[in-house]
């Protein structure tokens, strides 16, 4: 999955988890940019009495890179306490919760919203915004959509928040890509499964059905940018920010001393990180992907040999004989995919696609990198890039795109002739799909923010 339990330590910490990563111009606001960084993946929607919420001793950011240098020229920081009205009862809820200060609701999150830019400074934009409850059922919370609506808070600096629970919108069929890598339209072709027929078959989200908790943001483009242009053209390096999001703990937790509660001490210690989805899920081996959860974009050159010779492109032509001829020779040719160097760790840089560059320079750095002048499609490419559609993945990353298939025909080789014109990819290349779509999620995104669909509720969806 894009992030959902990729690490061996994160897996074991939910709350921490760093599980999608979204950013884009907003559709219907396209003077701002929307980042959705989502947390707390998996979440069985009938989950009581102790529903699912956001760790109070978790520091939550989301960072914004505007010169290229892979350290945060703005970051935003969440934080999150929890109270209780009613310490005599089990109940997340006594009664009807009709809005976000009904005293039948009896376990409630509130955030702040801090902002720290380039130097450090830090400006506290928000204290004790409400988060919505989970959704517990129809009977329990009658108008969901109406209270997430009252969630979402206008910030006076210029910004929208909002932070709780939202269906996850992420659709990937896990149960075949993890079993010996699955190729669901070329399953007969599988070197161990071609003649285990119960293989045949629809893909299926194996995400469907299931919550995470989202910090969303929206902020105007010129806040952003470097040196706070409202205006750029696609062509400009000012106009390409690079996003990611992040998790910390204390360094030190000391459980059941005698005041009653935890005590932390020490600094903020990073425990998770994403960038661009799928890179520590598929390209760091597992014995790396703590290490790698715990350093910052900047160093990131430490883990780009497994971006230049990835695993999975050695595994291809072995897994399906005769499909990935030309990846065969690609790879014993030893050198390393400048393509996919560039896609995930700098950026594309002009020249290369029409009317489309996301550079951020020769550092390598895992970032999702967005060009803020690349207006929102009119009619979206599930394919991003590399299905024509420039406002797509991997220029930043929307809901809808399917970074699964993406990923896996670019490392299958069918971005190579944007740095090799000689090289012709394997048809399997430019034909392998994970079968799946936004379709595939049994819930309808919002056409406004934070656009992320409903939660889905314990009562219709026990399992």
């Amino acid at each position: 999955m894009s992030s959902h339990r990729e690490a061996p330590e994160i897996s074991k910490d939910p709350v921490a988890d760093s599980a999608d990563l979204y950013a884009f111009v907003s559709p219907d606001r396209p003077d701002t940019v929307t980042i959705i960084a989502n947390y707390v993946p998996l979440q069985t929607p009938a989950s009581g009495p102790n529903f699912f919420e956001f760790g109070d001793d978790v520091l939550y950011e989301v960072h914004i890179d505007a010169n290229g240098d892979a350290r945060p020229d703005i970051t935003y920081q969440f934080r999150f306490r929890t109270e209780l009205r009613n310490n005599r009862t089990f109940l997340y809820n006594t009664g009807q919760i009709e809005s976000l200060d009904s005293e039948n609701w009896n376990r409630r999150q509130f955030f702040s919203v801090t902002k720290v830019d380039h130097r450090g400074r830090r400006t506290v934009l928000a204290n004790r915004l409400p988060c919505p409850p989970c959704n517990v059922g129809t009977i329990s919370i009658p108008d969901y959509a109406r209270l997430a609506e009252d969630a979402v808070h206008k910030l006076k600096t210029g910004e929208k928040v909002f932070a709780g629970q939202r269906a996850d919108a992420f659709f990937v069929d896990l149960g075949a890509i993890f079993d010996l890598g699955t190729l669901r339209p070329f399953q007969d072709k599988h070197l161990v499964g071609q003649n285990l027929f119960n293989y045949a078959g629809k893909a299926v989200n194996a995400t469907d059905k299931t919550n995470v908790h989202s910090i969303a943001l929206q902020i105007p483009l010129h806040m952003v940018r470097r040196d706070g242009r409202k205006r750029v053209r696609a062509e400009d390096a000012a106009a390409v920010i690079g996003i990611w999001t992040s998790a910390s703990r204390r360094q030190v937790e000391v459980r059941g001393h005698r005041g009653g509660g935890d005590v932390v001490v020490g600094p903020q210690v990073q425990v998770s990180r994403l960038g661009n989805p799928l890179f520590n899920e598929v390209i760091v081996p597992m014995a790396e992907k703590d290490r790698w959860n715990a350093s910052p974009p900047s160093e990131d050159k430490n883990f780009a040999e497994f971006v230049a010779t990835p695993e999975l492109a050695a595994l291809l032509p072995v897994l399906y004989p005769g499909l990935f001829d030309n990846l065969v020779g690609l790879n014993k040719a030893k050198k390393p995919r400048a393509d996919l160097l560039a896609i995930l760790l700098t950026g594309i840089p002009s020249g290369l696609i029409d009317g489309f560059q996301n550079n951020t320079g020769e550092l390598q750095a895992d970032m999702l990198r967005l060009n803020t002048a690349i207006p929102p499609a009119s009619k979206e490419n599930a394919f991003g890039v590399v299905g024509g559609d420039i406002a797509g993945f991997p220029n930043g990353r929307r809901i809808a795109d399917d970074v699964v298939s993406i990923s896996l025909r670019a490392i299958a080789g069918a971005t190579v002739p944007l740095v090799d014109a000689n090289f012709k990819p394997d048809a399997a290349a430019t034909a392998v799909e994970q079968g799946l779509s936004i379709k595939d999620v049994s819930a309808e995104l919002l056409r406004v923010f934070p656009y992320l669909p409903t939660p889905f509720d314990g009562f219709n969806n026990p399992s």
